[in-house]
């Protein structure tokens, strides 16, 4: 099973990064997984556009070079891990 290489600090909606609220990307053959430990937080998919709200045992599935950026939706605790091959959710 796939391990992350690497994962963010954790992220409240007083803390969450101004790059993370913009439109950014993984590079080419990263994976991330958006967790949401308390909380919702809204991922939205720029290109084909779809949203997701994220609670607490539901990730965020980012692909390789996916833009997208995300959305308190109120008080939340979120993290997210990195991988070089598909996750497992």
């Amino acid at each position: 099973m796939a391990e992350p290489y690497r994962s963010t600090p954790i992220f409240d909606e007083h803390t969450l990064p101004e790059a993370l609220r913009n439109k950014h990307q993984t590079k080419d053959g990263v994976w991330g997984v958006i967790r949401v430990i308390e909380g919702e937080l809204n991922l939205t998919y720029v290109e084909p556009h779809s949203e997701k709200v994220l609670k607490p045992g539901d990730p965020g599935l980012i692909a390789p070079q996916q833009i997208h950026f995300v959305t308190p939706l109120g008080p939340m605790r979120m993290q997210v891990d990195f991988y070089t091959e598909p996750p497992p959710l």
